[in-house]
């Protein structure tokens, strides 16, 4: 049995690809910082530690970009990339959970 085939990523600049990247990497950090979702303080201060490195990572790559005359952000173009890459469950982590049935 073959495992399913992921749709491919749309084509993009090595700039725009490190932008989505560095992004998904910032989300990552907040989503285990997200005082609703978490469970401890250290696992939360390590992540705000991280999250630290990786907002830097993230201006860098958008100041590439910029300085590459990339000027315009695709977004429905970096969207389809998101969704292949797992973005809409990993921003699902950042968002406060349903609150419980009563």
């Amino acid at each position: 049995m073959r495992p399913p085939e992921f749709p491919p990523l749309p084509a993009l600049t090595r700039a725009e690809g490190e932008f989505i990247d560095r992004y998904l990497e910032v989300l990552d950090q907040v989503g285990r910082i997200n005082p609703a979702r978490g469970s401890d303080t250290y696992g939360a201060l390590r992540a705000a530690q991280a999250l630290v490195s990786h907002a830097g990572a993230l201006r860098d790559a958008l100041a590439s970009m910029h300085e590459r005359g990339e000027t315009q952000i695709h977004a429905s173009t970096l969207a389809r990339a998101l969704r292949v890459l797992d973005g809409e469950r990993r921003a699902g982590r950042v968002s406060v959970p349903p609150a419980p049935a009563s």
